[in-house]
Parts: structure tokens; sequence; C-alpha cells
């Protein structure tokens, strides 16, 4: 009895270093799973658009490629990238898609060791955004509620598989949720807070033009924490600078030519560089497409309103849900927490609606914001002294949802929906299947010796640099399609009439990485 007192007054006098250790574990953890991921995934569908701009940022200054997203992000990627030996033919004048295929497969560039430098400035990007929701979580209740947050965002399948690719989604959402955490902070001290809020809703805006949703919401925040408007008109002015420094510094000159077919829009009116501004009218015509979706099965064209909300069902850890929603409730109806709901209920609640308005159905990474903000809301349970018993139990259960899915986290469901190898039959695209297990479709089908080889594959990658050599199916008349038939997860989501007879006609023998599907005919 003695030994458990003095342990317990041990822990209580080094309270603070206990707390910076499980931090740490906490992100150390996180370091391992998204390192780990990035090293065995090959290039996902739009790493080798952001990875090949990054490289003419890098050497040529131009703003030519990838014009519908600001150039922050793959200024980023750049970080990595310039420590890297890229080649790049300067005479090459292709389309973005013909460049990232180029940089990576076409200029002898080995695309794995181009592509982990390009992911590491990201995975750092999301460990500081650790660390973000932490402090914001700790400053609403206290220590024991940063843990929780950090424990959830850490162990979400969601934020570690898009935090360990070369892409903006994690960046955008990150810096969203650091300006909302600073405007929190800028309610007693606005003079060091502000400036800084608007630095990084600046770089929310110079990374990924979705989270312009944001701006009315966190200028409202503005006024609600100084009553002051001049401070939101100030805020605004350091995010448009921000927005601004992010294209001078890719060309201090800003040269620039407005590509041809864009649709008419009422932009011209923003302070925003003429880059930005037809990167908007690249996004509206985007948003005039018709694009498929598919959800519970079921494969569909056009959009549907709920598809973000029941696919974040399905993704999200059964723990992180039950927290969630009651850490949400919490915030609304506990009496010391509820000034801080603006800060974080707000924010998510417009960005989920601002999502939900779009036409592409095509992945929760549309919603990333959520797993941040929303483990910052669970953290107000501590405050709860009934509550804590079940919230370390629905933690825990958190993680360990988590690390099963280990090293998959891209096609995780939780298991409600069957885990990860039943996601391809809810959903698609980067929710399960973007492309990213190419390079272990090769040591699979070296299982295979002698046999031959067809391939349906959605992806950007050049399956004979990994050594596979397949035809493909849908070119010749279907009797003579025999042997291995391996198709990505997606594209059964999609198939049509006949690659579903080709499908029907074989027999399943094995799966890749729960994104690709292996048959025998």
């Amino acid at each position: 009895m003695r030994k458990v007192t003095g342990l317990l007054d041990w822990l209580r006098r080094h309270r603070r270093w206990c707390f910076a250790l499980v931090v740490v574990a906490l992100l150390a953890q996180m370091a391992v799973a998204m390192i780990t991921t990035a090293v065995e995934q090959t290039p996902t569908i739009d790493e080798p658009v952001y990875a090949g701009t990054a490289v003419v940022y890098l050497e040529q200054h131009s703003l030519r490629y990838n014009p519908e997203h600001p150039p922050l992000g793959k200024l980023i990627i750049a970080t990595g990238l310039a420590f890297a030996d890229v080649r790049l033919d300067p005479a090459f004048d292709g389309d973005q898609t013909q460049l990232g295929r180029h940089v990576l497969y076409e200029s002898g560039n080995d695309p794995g060791q181009l592509m982990l430098p390009a992911r590491l400035p990201v995975i750092v990007l999301t460990l500081l955004f650790g660390l973000v929701v932490f402090a914001f979580a700790t400053e609403l209740t206290r220590p024991s509620g940063g843990l929780v947050a950090l424990a959830l965002y850490s162990f979400s399948p969601d934020v570690i598989a898009h935090g360990s690719l070369a892409t903006l989604d994690v960046p955008a959402a990150g810096f969203v949720l650091t300006s909302a955490w600073l405007l929190w902070r800028a309610r007693h001290s606005p003079a060091r807070y502000l400036p800084l809020a608007g630095l990084a809703l600046g770089a929310a805006l110079a990374t990924k033009m979705s989270t312009l949703a944001a701006v009315p919401v966190l200028l409202l925040l503005v006024v609600l924490s100084t009553r002051r408007i001049r401070d939101a008109a100030g805020v605004a002015l350091v995010a448009v600078a921000v927005v601004w420094a992010a294209y001078l510094a890719v060309d201090p000159l800003l040269r620039w030519e407005t590509p041809p077919g864009l649709p008419a829009a009422l932009v011209d009116w923003l302070p925003l560089p003429e880059p930005y501004r037809d990167g908007m009218r690249v996004q509206f015509g985007f948003e005039d497409q018709v694009w498929g979706g598919f959800l519970f099965g079921t494969h569909y064209q056009g959009s549907r309103w709920y598809y973000l909300p029941a696919a974040l069902l399905v993704k999200t850890p059964l723990g992180a849900l039950a927290l969630w929603l009651a850490g949400a409730v919490a915030l609304l109806v506990v009496p010391r927490l509820r000034p801080a709901a603006p800060c974080v209920l707000l924010p998510t609640a417009v960005l989920l609606a601002a999502a939900m308005t779009g036409d592409r159905d095509l992945g929760v990474r549309y919603a990333i914001f959520a797993p941040m903000f929303l483990a910052v809301a669970a953290a107000g349970l501590v405050a709860l002294r009934r509550a804590q018993l079940p919230v370390l139990v629905l933690v825990v259960f958190t993680a360990v949802s988590s690390l099963w899915t280990f090293p998959y986290y891209l096609p995780y469901s939780n298991e409600a929906f069957g885990g990860p190898s039943k996601t391809h039959l809810r959903l698609h695209d980067s929710n399960v299947d973007w492309g990213q297990d190419l390079g272990r479709l090769a040591e699979r089908l070296e299982r295979y010796p002698g046999e031959r080889i067809w391939l349906v594959y959605k992806g950007s990658g050049v399956p004979s640099h990994y050594g596979i050599t397949a035809a493909d199916p849908l070119g010749v008349p279907a009797d003579q399609v025999r042997g291995l038939l391996a198709v990505s997860n997606s594209s059964i989501a999609k198939a049509d009439a006949r690659l579903t007879a080709l499908i029907a006609g074989s027999t399943p023998i094995d799966e890749v990485g729960h994104s690709i599907t292996i048959f025998r005919r």
C-alpha cells in the first residue's frame, strides 16, 4: 500500500513531465504510422500533379500548373523535394497530369525516392497540428482533456492516411484549426494573437480554396472575441497579404496567362491575385461537371447531400464517433465550456455544410477538418467527473481500432461496417482505393509466376515501372481473358456492363491492401 501511495505522490509531483511523455508517445506512434504508410504506398492519384507542380515551382518559378489550388501547399511539398535530385526536362510542355507522370516515371527519377521527401513536410505539419489540438483542448479544459483530444487526433485513421500523403487536405484543415485556436486565445490578448490568426487563415486560403467557406465564420469569431469590426478587417487584411505572398514566393513577377474556356464568375472584385481568381473559376468549372459517386453499394451520377456524414459514419472509429457527439453536446450545455462552442463547433458546421453542397462525392478527405475540431470538442467531457472512465474506455477502443488497421489506413472503416476489408463494398475512390497499392500488387503477383496478368487499375502509377506486365481485359473479347484478373476496387464500384460480366465469370482468390482484388478466370 505504501508503494502505491508513494507512486501516486511521485506522479503528482512530476505531473507535467508525465503529460509531456504521453504527448511525445502519442505523436511518436502517429509519426511511425505515417512514415510507414508513406514508405510503403505508391503515388496516389493527386500526388504526382502536386509533386510535379512543386518541381516546376523550384526550377522554373512558374504558376502555370495546377491553378485550381493556390501554391502554399505545393511550396510546403517543395521544401522536401528541394533536397532530392529531381530531373525535369526544361522543354516539357504537357498538361499537369502529364507533368506528374513525366517527373515521376519518364525523367529517370525514382518515384519512391521522390515521393518520400515530398510527403515528409506534410507529415511534419500534421504532427505540429497535433500540438495545436493538444494546446487548444488543454486551454478549454485541462491537460487530461488535451491528452484525450490528442489521442483521438493521433489515432484517427483518416488523419494518418491523408497526413502521410503529399496532398493539400490536411494542411488546409490544420491551418483553419490553428486560426480558430488563436482566435480563442485572442479574447484575452488580441494584439498578440489576432495577427497570428490572420497568418493562419491566410495560410489556409493559400493552400486550398475550399477554406474560403471558413472566412466569414472566423471573422465573426474575431468580432465576438474583441467586439470590434476593425479587428476583423485587420485579420482579413493579414490573410489576403499571406495569399499574395504565396504567389509572389513562386514568381515575384507574377507572370500569368488566363487559361482558355474558364466559366464566368463574379470574383474579379476580390482583392486576390489574378491566378487565384482564375483558379476559383477552374473550381467552379469542376462543380459544373457531373461526377460519379458510390455509397453503400450504389453507384450514382451527381452527388448526394448526405454523402459526407454517411462516409464519416463508416470511416470514423466507433469510440471517436461517440466522443465527438458527446463532446459537442458538452460544449453546448456545460456553462463553463459554452464560450468555446463557437470556436470549435461553428467552423466545423459551416465547413461541413459547404462541403456537403459540392458535386464531388469522392471521399472524407473533403471533411478532414472534422477529426481535428471534434477531437477538441471531445475534450470537454473531461469536465464531467462521471464521464471520465467512459471517456478512457472509448479512447482505448479508438486506439485499438486504429492500430488494428495498420498500415492500411486509407481503406479503414470501423467495426460496425466490417472493417477495412469491407470498405470497398460501401465507398470508393480516396476512401479506399486511390491507386496507392500498385507496388504491393507487384509484390503479390510474385506468388503467381508464369500466370497471364490482366489489369484494370485506377490510379496514376505506371504498372510497368513496378515490373507488372499486364494487358487490358476491356480491349479484347471476354473469352480471351484467361489467367489472373486484378481490378482496383474503385473500378469494381463503378464497373460498366463489360467489366461486370468479366468479374461475374471470375473467382476472387486474393486481395492487395484492401484496395485491389485478384480474380482467376
